[in-house]
């Protein structure tokens, strides 16, 4: 007899919930990491942003779990420059969790999402 009781497969719905809807995004990122010894900049293009997070498109490759600087304009905004931690890869595309948002910047990026067509 196992020592634990297996879980219950989830379903589809499930495994896609999210904290934060989504909503398309269409602006460049700087992603600024750190490899080997040095600190590279890659140009990246926003796909995707929530309230936590932001899907970025990217021709290079990261793992899961680094840390990364992002730069980026909102449209009709001040410059960002933000650090989060990269919590998802699917080839090329990049899901990235905000570090330490500032409330200042929690509230205009919840403005900001209100105008954003929602694409989940």
């Amino acid at each position: 007899m196992p020592a634990s009781t297996p879980k219950t497969a989830t379903n589809q719905a499930e495994r896609r919930r999210r904290r934060h809807p989504r909503f398309r995004g269409d602006f460049h990122v700087a992603v600024t990491i750190l490899l080997g010894n040095r600190y590279q900049e890659v140009e990246g293009h926003c796909r995707d942003l929530s309230e936590a997070g932001i899907g970025i498109v990217l021709a290079t490759e990261l793992n899961v779990g680094e840390v990364a600087s992002l730069g980026f304009t909102l449209p009709g905004m001040s410059a960002w420059e933000l650090r989060a931690v990269l919590r998802f890869r699917r080839g090329y595309h990049y899901g990235f969790e905000f570090l330490s948002l500032p409330v200042e910047k929690q509230e205009t990026l919840r403005a900001y999402l209100k105008n954003l067509q929602r694409i989940d």
